[in-house]
């Protein structure tokens, strides 16, 4: 019989979902304790206990209500928007990596990302030098060329004359005649390319650059809507042989490699190298012209 009370009374295990609102609501007690009233800009006032700020202050601050900001502390079991959970980090003035723990505690896609890799290491520009006479770039998940060397600026268009707006491989393949006409299988080329940005954007879907890339796609490629409009969807391919038409240099075979340079996502290294001898000397021609030595 006692047995059996003891089992009643039984306390079920913590949920997923309890853990991760335990470890928000201590984390967001660590970062309030942490902010002084003078640095969020408030007096400290006389005969204050609290290491940090109040919970009303935080409250204040970010624009919520005192109750619901308490049981966010509390761990209780509500509902927590993005454009809320921002203004918190905001009052608690949570640098890059302290938001985005944040918002995966939260379980919540955060509202204003942070931008893909923002910037190319010396280092990296460095490589693609390096990598030369062979084409390489550095790209980002959503398809934006962030830095390149000049065989792959000479590989299918002069990618120093565009906007940086429009050095995005997606763009380039759906708009650019100059691009298009490189691709020997153009129509497999730009579906799988299609297939796997569809890909990519599911975990990026309420990102405003993303949106508004597929918005600017749709409006200006009809091809693309049409691909689009199947759902096809396809993994990164990281090691392919394609083939690549140049006016000057002709049919170029290469393999491509794709490497992220970090934490995915993030930065990409791509290079093309020779899958046969032609390819070689022909690269080694196209960046002599790169250089300016043709």
């Amino acid at each position: 019989m006692t047995t059996m009370l003891l089992e009643s009374r039984a306390v079920p295990a913590p949920t997923a979902d309890d853990v991760r609102r335990g470890e928000l609501a201590a984390f967001l007690r660590s970062r309030r304790e942490r902010v002084s009233p003078e640095q969020a800009g408030l007096p400290r006032g006389p005969r204050r206990r609290t290491p940090g700020l109040r919970r009303e202050e935080v409250a204040h601050l970010a624009a919520v209500g005192v109750t619901w900001y308490t049981w966010l502390e509390q761990a209780r079991d509500i509902k927590v928007s993005p454009q809320v959970l921002d203004a918190v980090a905001r009052a608690l003035q949570l640098d890059r990596s302290e938001r985005s723990h944040l918002f995966a505690l939260a379980n919540t896609v955060d509202p204003v990302p942070e931008t893909e890799c923002p910037g190319v290491s010396a280092d990296l520009r460095m490589m693609l030098e390096r990598l030369e006479p062979f084409p390489a770039c550095i790209q980002n998940s959503r398809y934006d060329i962030l830095a390149y060397n000049r065989t792959y600026n000479a590989l299918m268009c002069d990618l120093d004359k565009l906007p940086a707006e429009e050095r995005n491989c997606m763009w380039l393949a759906f708009t650019n005649e100059e691009v298009r006409a490189t691709f020997v299988d153009r129509e497999e080329t730009i579906r799988a390319m299609a297939a796997k940005f569809r890909a990519a954007m599911a975990e990026h879907l309420a990102e405003p650059a993303w949106e508004q890339l597929l918005a600017r796609l749709l409006a200006a490629s009809p091809e693309f809507r049409m691909i689009w409009a199947r759902h096809e969807v396809a993994p990164i391919t990281y090691y392919r042989t394609r083939t690549l038409w140049h006016a000057e240099a002709g049919d170029l075979r290469l393999n491509h490699t794709s490497l992220w340079t970090g934490p995915h996502p993030g930065g990409r290294l791509l290079t093309f190298t020779p899958a046969d001898e032609r390819t070689r000397e022909r690269l080694d021609r196209l960046s002599e012209v790169a250089r300016g030595g043709a």
